[in-house]
């Protein structure tokens, strides 16, 4: 296939023409050109019409103008390239590198013929002389509108203030017709307005984008919050469940003790303890249930509980006493389990004040002790735990029953 471009060795650009290299070779000062079957891009904007050699000028303008829409061109502008172009260009490519030479007069680079009325029009409106005629050699002199885009385009390029040069034969043919000082004045405020325009659609967009962000945010912590929400209720329920079976419980508890109570007071008075007749067709499995009832003792753990459920009965309108009394009788129950051999722990002074205010003045206080095995000694003036009493499965059981006190929002209430 034929040689469609020509690329420089340095820096990988393609040139479509032996003058472009040429131009190529004053800007960089690269001398190092070969023919390429690779043809020079041609993306056209369908916005603006303009072209672009390459992704990356396309990319840029699209960041500088905002439109994203290009047609391929690259085939139907492609041709071979001609290499016997005149010895004066080849020349005047080697004088870059150092070599000798002479340019034809007939390639000399001149300043393109541009619209003198359009460019006196942009150097009116502020614009460098260098940079106007740039702005209209590149916009194919087509309108002040085309050289002013152009210019916003490539402000920040670094030869945008360069006299463009051109070989002399290239020259654009001739101007197209100026525009009087009013329509002049009328474009640049439709470019000014248009320029506002779009800034202001820009930052609507940037607003909607922001307000989207917020919404979601906003989205994720309500959902957030509610789950937070539905797992609080959740624990809340369970919380409750749990208490009403722990009240249920101590509901039956307290009818059993009832039930005993009655079986209890029907013995002593002589009574029957049931009726057959009457307690069989109705429940026979809690008539031979009471039956055992009276016989079977009370066990040291029933009698603990009682204990203090008795204390708590006493001084239920303070429940910041009976609390502090349960916690100190446990203080002294673990004491002895950890350490069963040191005396000084298992020896109280009844008349320590502390002791009285926490345990001693309590109604039931003195006896739950007994209960765990202390005994009054040295006529009643100390409570004291011997060694060979302690019983680990007692002080166990007081410490359950302590905890269960403390722990239970029911316990002692019915």
């Amino acid at each position: 296939m034929a040689g469609v471009s020509l690329k420089c060795g340095d820096c990988g650009a393609l040139l479509k023409s032996v003058e472009e290299a040429q131009e190529h070779a004053e800007l960089t000062s690269h001398s190092n050109f070969a023919e390429s079957t690779e043809a020079v891009l041609n993306l056209v904007c369908t916005t603006c019409s303009k072209p672009c050699r390459s992704k990356t000028e396309s990319d840029l303008h699209t960041k500088r103008t905002g439109h994203t829409e290009f047609v391929d061109k690259t085939m139907e502008t492609v041709k071979p390239i001609s290499l016997e172009a005149p010895k004066a260009a080849a020349m005047e490519i080697d004088n870059i590198d150092g070599s000798s030479g002479s340019g034809d007069a007939s390639e000399e680079m001149v300043v393109p013929g541009v619209d003198k009325n359009i460019l006196e029009e942009l150097e009116g409106m502020g614009f460098p002389k260098a940079r106007a005629t740039r702005a209209l050699h590149y916009s194919g002199n087509a309108s002040l509108e085309a050289a002013v885009n152009w210019v916003v385009e490539h402000e920040n390029d670094p030869d945008v203030d360069e006299m463009p040069k051109v070989p002399a034969n290239s020259n654009s043919g001739p101007p197209k017709p100026a525009l009087t000082p009013e329509e002049v004045k009328i474009k640049a405020q439709e470019l000014r307005e248009r320029a506002r325009k779009k800034k202001e659609e820009e930052e609507k967009r940037m607003e909607r984008e922001r307000e989207k962000e917020r919404i979601r945010i906003g989205k994720e912590l309500l959902e957030a919050k509610r789950i937070e929400e539905d797992n609080e209720r959740k624990r809340i329920i369970l919380l409750r469940k749990a208490e009403k079976e722990e009240e249920r419980r101590a509901r039956e508890k307290i009818r059993q003790k009832v039930e005993e109570d009655k079986a209890e007071r029907r013995r002593k008075l002589g009574l029957p303890a049931e009726d057959p007749a009457a307690a069989k067709p109705s429940v026979p499995v809690v008539e031979e249930k009471k039956s055992s009832l009276p016989i079977r003792p009370a066990t040291k753990t029933e009698k603990m509980r009682e204990c203090l459920r008795s204390l708590k009965q006493a001084h239920k309108e303070d429940d910041a006493k009976v609390k502090r009394a349960f916690q100190t009788l446990l203080t002294y129950m673990g004491n002895v389990a950890k350490n069963p051999d040191e005396e000084k722990l298992r020896k109280i002074r009844l008349t320590n004040q502390t002791f009285q205010e926490r345990v001693g003045s309590l109604r039931g206080g003195i006896e739950f002790m007994e209960l765990c095995g202390f005994e009054k000694m040295e006529g009643g003036e100390f409570l004291f735990l011997p060694r060979d009493k302690i019983d680990p499965a007692v002080i166990n059981s007081a410490g359950t029953e302590l905890n269960s006190a403390i722990n239970n929002p029911f316990f002692g209430v019915l």
